[in-house]
């Protein structure tokens, strides 16, 4: 079965605006609720208590999901029969692989990895841990099995980011001097991308999940996505964490 393709609000639509905001809150609640900022793992990364070893764990294993994020969005587009939609989620694949002079947030990454004395090499070519290639190649199928609509929800919790890239920043800036400067440019880009990214994703779904099977399964859809990352964090909380 391929997946529901979605339509624009009718005429007759117009006045939902009140349930609109609704839907929005329950959305916001969903990506609130079990955000990996409550985490364990990122409760001693921004309290300054990882070693080194830890963080770049962490470093190393959260790299599969920043290399594997434009396989979701290129997913998400196939899924889409709308223009104007796949024009505005294509930006997110050129934002994140790179173009022109424009790095992308995956070399962004890699470039974290090195102020943390990881090389390139380790990145890219790790031994991921099982638990974080099983989420993230979950996410993957997950949003070519979906509707584009789920998809595109899934992405709603980078609502937060701004306020976990902010208690990031302080943590490396306060605990985790060894990591050079010059590596934390990825969260410094990704704070100004994430609020425009998640303003498009909430008003494609807004726009066009239209029924209310659409939002319910919207709102599912942002509570898979914490799932995802709650389940990357388990796992690297298990390896780096409770086994020392």
């Amino acid at each position: 079965m391929r997946p529901q393709r979605g339509r624009p609000p009718g005429p007759g639509e117009a006045g939902r605006l009140p349930a609109r905001s609704q839907f929005a809150r329950r959305l916001d609640a969903a990506a609130e609720e079990g955000y990996q900022d409550k985490h364990p793992f990122a409760l001693l990364l921004n309290a300054g208590k990882l070693t080194k070893r830890q963080l770049r764990g962490w470093i190393v294993n959260w790299f599969y999901f920043e290399k594997s994020v434009p396989q979701k969005d290129a997913a998400i587009i196939s899924n889409c029969p709308h223009p104007e939609a796949r024009r505005l989620w294509m930006t997110r694949i050129l934002e994140h692989d790179g173009y022109g002079s424009h790095e992308g947030a995956r070399e962004g990454w890699i470039r974290l990895g090195e102020a943390a004395g990881l090389a390139r090499r380790a990145l890219e070519e790790a031994e991921y841990l099982p638990g974080v290639v099983d989420a993230v190649d979950g996410y993957i199928l997950f949003a070519r099995r979906s509707t584009w609509i789920e998809g595109v929800a899934a992405s709603l919790t980078q609502r937060n980011l701004p306020r976990l890239i902010e208690a990031r920043l302080a943590a490396f800036r306060d605990h985790y001097a060894w990591v050079r400067p010059e590596g934390l440019g990825y969260f410094h880009s990704l704070k100004t991308i994430a609020k425009n990214e998640s303003r498009t994703a909430l008003n494609l779904v807004l726009r066009y999940a239209t029924t209310p099977e659409d939002e319910r399964r919207a709102v599912e859809a942002v509570a898979r996505m914490n799932g995802v990352l709650g389940a990357m964090l388990d796992a690297i909380y298990e390896a780096y964490c409770r086994s020392g």
